[in-house]
C-alpha cells in the first residue's frame, strides 16, 4: 500500500478510477483554501446535502464551521472524480452500524462504487479511497493534561508503553496512537462506541500488526500524526 498523500489544491484533481481491492489513494487538504478542486470554499453550502449544511450550522466556532464546509466539499469534489459524477449528484448515506444495526455506521456512497474515509484536525483534512472499507485520522499534537487524562482509556500496553517515555516524548506518541487507532476504528465502522482499548496499535514509530488490517503511518506536518487502515483484501 502506497504511503503516498496527494495534495486536494485549488485545480480538478486527477482521479481516475478508483482504487481496486485494497489498493489506497490517500489526499491531504489545507481547509483554509479559497478554492478546492475547481470550486470556491465560500459557495461550499450549494455543494452539500440537507445534512451536511444542517450538520455545519450546528457548528458554533466559525472555524470548525469553514473546515467542515472545505473538508466536505473536498470529499465530494474526489468522489465526484473516481465516479464521474458532478459534486453536488454524489449521494451520500449511513451503513447500519455493526454493533446495534441502526443507520448511524460508516458513511458510504448511495449504490457502492468506493469506500471513503475522511477526517480534519484544525486546518488539515486528509481523505482515504479504496475498494474495500477503510479508515484515516489525522490528529494534532495532544495537550500533556489530554496525555495524563486519555491513557487509563487506552490498550494497558499502550499506556504502559507512553508512561515509560520521558514526558517531552509523551505528547507525540499519543497523537501516533490515536490516529492509529481512529483509523482502525473508522474503518470497521464501530467507532468509539466499544472505548479505546482495543485495537492494539502500539506507539512506537511503527505500528503493531491488526489481524484483518492493514495499517500504516502517513506522512504529516509537524505537528500532526496521521494514519490509515485498510481491510485485507
Amino acid at each position: 500500500m502506497s504511503q503516498y498523500v496527494n495534495q486536494l489544491d485549488g485545480a480538478l484533481p486527477l482521479t481516475g478510477p478508483p482504487p481496486a481491492g485494497s489498493a489506497v489513494a490517500v489526499w491531504a487538504l489545507d481547509t483554509t483554501r479559497e478554492v478546492i478542486g475547481g470550486h470556491r470554499a465560500d459557495g461550499a453550502r450549494t455543494l452539500l446535502d440537507a445534512a451536511e449544511r444542517e450538520r455545519a450550522e450546528r457548528l458554533l466556532r466559525p472555524a470548525d464551521r469553514r473546515s467542515y464546509l472545505a473538508s466536505h466539499l473536498g470529499l465530494r469534489v474526489l468522489l465526484g472524480g473516481y465516479l464521474g459524477l458532478p459534486p453536488e449528484k454524489v449521494e451520500l448515506v449511513r451503513e447500519d452500524c455493526p454493533g446495534c444495526g441502526q443507520p448511524h455506521g460508516r458513511p458510504a456512497v448511495a449504490g457502492g462504487g468506493v469506500h471513503f474515509s475522511l477526517s480534519h484536525s484544525d486546518d488539515l483534512a486528509y481523505f482515504a479511497f479504496a475498494g474495500v472499507p477503510v479508515g484515516v485520522d489525522v490528529e494534532g499534537l495532544p495537550t500533556a493534561g489530554a496525555v495524563a487524562d486519555v491513557l487509563s482509556s487506552l490498550h494497558p500496553v499502550e499506556a504502559g508503553e507512553i508512561n515509560a517515555l520521558p514526558e517531552a516524548e509523551r505528547q507525540a506518541a499519543l497523537a501516533r496512537v490515536w490516529a492509529r487507532k481512529e483509523a482502525c476504528l473508522k474503518g470497521t465502522g464501530m467507532g468509539v462506541a466499544l472505548g479505546l482499548a482495543e485495537p492494539y496499535v502500539g506507539s512506537g514509530p511503527a505500528p503493531a500488526p491488526v489481524p484483518g488490517w492493514t495499517l500504516r503511518d502517513l506522512p504529516a506536518p509537524t505537528p500532526y500524526a496521521a494514519a490509515v487502515a485498510v481491510r485485507a483484501a
